[in-house]
């Protein structure tokens, strides 16, 4: 019994045979024509290389020497992590037998929560897969504790960093990422006698060939069209500059409140984040509300605007865009809301406006938004001196600008199983195309960005945290965040890489106008995008703000489904009385084109 058990537990069953030889053969001779190509352009590509790349642009080498010298000089760490490495697998291998046996064990290591790479049921139930997800759950844990146990024998920067990078080595060392060790991979392989690694090398030339030689994944069909089934709200461009177009949405009401609500999206991505469909679109919902909604649609900026400032963004960008408001529809003060950078900016002009008497934004809201820096999450991994000069190197050999796939890889480095390897297996290992997602298209869509507001946004704000502390000025005007009192709403989300809710927490000390805070469940991107109509996630709230955002979660109250409704509910006590419905146009500004405009169909490399 014990033989048949083991024998029916093997991938030695018909899961695991080959349909057709002949076919698997010829598959075989295709894939080995294909990787060929890859081999000859990858070799092409790099002897066509200028010799004037930065060699280390992240700066690892230095990083891991320090972690070398630190291990080094304690030989007893390594010496204890050794042999509870050595212990644990002991214990795999004696379970793995029982097993083998016909026995019940328990799993010495499992996947943490939320894993998904481990989904195929032959993970738990095969013995020989089961063995090499535990060895590598055993391993990978065992790398990220050691580095950890190194702690305060390096500057927390470098402990960060390393950390960081060891989980991307454990996570591309991944049995799910490799043939052989997939079982899900390897059945298909095998079943259709190799038909999906032809597909999946044909889509990896792809993608490297629409890179122009830089891997640039596939994350969605392309089944969408800017303004046909995506970016569609009905609007248009009442203004144009060479960073904005702005964008007045048409009403949906009868009557609107009196303030208008003026949106500045980041820059690094489009604003149809905030319209990708009906069903989904923030735009939609708030114009539904009784609001006049304006957007300002960030150009895509190319060479010619590499020496735009973080300055002229703002005057550019946020005072002309006001102005416009302005004569679009006579009301002086205007509800504005900044998302990611947009709302850094939004941060920044607020108390250059705050100096300088200028009062023409009457409340302020901030969707997944920093002004604070100091505990910004683990982009700060990519913010150090050799790095910003190496970015600095690339950008002025790329003509002033960062390309958007760079910006965008880096990203998708903060949730790697999900946005890289997640897409390396489906698209490359079994041979799919992905299916058609508005929010990845959305994600691969990114923007140019200029050096000179690329580079004084992550030295002085990454780097130098120098907003938060009073020490940024702008046109010799010193910009201190305590002098802007307007009310202001905080939104940050709980599972956020890019702008931790501890981090957006912190600019309820800046500030020194009412505030209200809440956290949205899900990320960076769901937390804000959470139409109520989903009845998706939850998020949190507190009418007080006690010194830590740990106290402030401890008295908070959970609420089913979107934020958004809270967040009307405040607005519109802000918003002034109803007035009749303004059409685009109707003011002092005539209508350049129809939404979504020029400059968010502009695709960047």
């Amino acid at each position: 019994m014990a033989d048949k058990t083991a024998q029916a537990d093997t991938p030695d069953n018909d899961s695991y045979r080959i349909g057709d030889p002949g076919a698997f053969a010829r598959n075989m001779v295709k894939v080995g024509a294909q990787s060929q190509q890859l081999l000859r352009d990858f070799m092409k590509r790099q002897s066509a290389k200028t010799g004037n790349e930065p060699r280390d642009p992240l700066n690892l080498t230095t990083t891991f020497m320090e972690l070398l010298r630190s291990m080094v000089a304690d030989p007893a760490v390594m010496m204890e992590a050794q042999f509870q490495l050595w212990r644990d697998y002991m214990g795999l291998w004696e379970r793995t037998a029982q097993r083998m046996m016909g026995g019940d064990a328990a799993p010495v290591v499992a996947p943490a929560a939320g894993d998904k790479r481990f989904k195929d049921k032959d993970w738990e139930e095969n013995q020989i897969f089961d063995f090499i997800k535990q060895s590598y759950l055993l391993t990978a844990n065992w790398m990220q504790d050691t580095v950890a146990k190194v702690d305060g024998k390096l500057d927390p920067k470098s402990q960060k960093r390393i950390a960081f990078y060891t989980k991307q080595f454990a996570d591309a060392i991944a049995p799910t990422n490799f043939v052989l060790t997939n079982p899900e991979v390897l059945r298909t392989t095998l079943q259709s006698n190799g038909e999906n690694l032809v597909k999946g090398l044909h889509n990896l030339l792809e993608d490297l060939e629409r890179g122009e030689g830089q891997l640039s994944i596939r994350q969605s069909a392309d089944a969408f069209t800017i303004g046909e089934n995506i970016a569609t709200a009905p609007g248009k461009v009442v203004f144009r500059n060479a960073l904005i177009e702005l964008l007045q949405f048409d009403p949906t009401t009868k009557e609107v409140y009196e303030k208008p609500l003026l949106i500045f999206p980041p820059w690094i991505n489009k604003f149809y984040i905030l319209d990708l469909r009906p069903e989904n679109s923030f735009i939609r919902w708030a114009v539904a509300q009784g609001y006049t909604v304006f957007v300002a649609s960030w150009v895509n900026p190319d060479r010619k605007l590499a020496k735009k400032t973080f300055e002229d963004y703002m005057r550019e960008g946020i005072f002309e865009a006001l102005d416009a408001v302005k004569d679009a529809t006579g009301v002086a003060k205007v509800n504005c809301i900044g998302y990611c950078i947009g709302g850094t900016l939004l941060s920044a002009t607020l108390a250059y406006m705050a100096a300088t008497d200028d009062d023409r934004v009457n409340s302020a809201t901030f969707f997944a938004a920093q002004a604070d820096f100091s505990e910004a999450g683990d982009l700060q991994v990519f913010i150090d001196d050799e790095q910003l000069d190496s970015l600095q190197q690339q950008m002025e050999q790329d003509g002033g600008v960062l390309e958007g796939r760079k910006m965008g890889t880096t990203f998708n480095m903060l949730r790697a199983n999900d946005l890289i390897w997640s897409f390396v297996v489906s698209n490359y290992l079994l041979g799919k195309a992905p299916p058609p997602f508005d929010l990845l298209y959305w994600n691969s869509d990114t923007t140019r960005m200029p050096e000179a507001t690329h580079l004084f946004y992550l030295r002085q704000f990454y780097k130098n945290n120098a907003l938060s502390q009073g020490k940024m000025s702008f046109d010799n005007v010193k910009l201190d965040l305590g002098k802007v009192k307007i009310p202001i709403y905080l939104q940050s989300a709980k599972e956020d890489h890019i702008a931790p809710f501890r981090s957006v927490y912190k600019s309820t000390k800046l500030f020194k106008g009412p505030i209200r805070y809440i956290i949205a469940g899900s990320g960076h991107i769901a937390g804000v995008i959470n139409p109520p109509s989903a009845k998706k996630y939850q998020y949190w709230t507190n009418d007080k703000l006690p010194p830590t955002v740990e106290e402030w979660q401890a008295g908070a109250v959970e609420h089913p489904g979107s934020w958004w409704g809270d967040w009307d509910k405040w607005l519109s006590k802000l918003s002034g009385k109803k007035v009749p419905a303004r059409k685009p146009g109707s003011g002092k500004l005539k209508v350049l084109g129809d939404a979504p405009g020029t400059y968010v169909k502009v695709k960047a490399a």
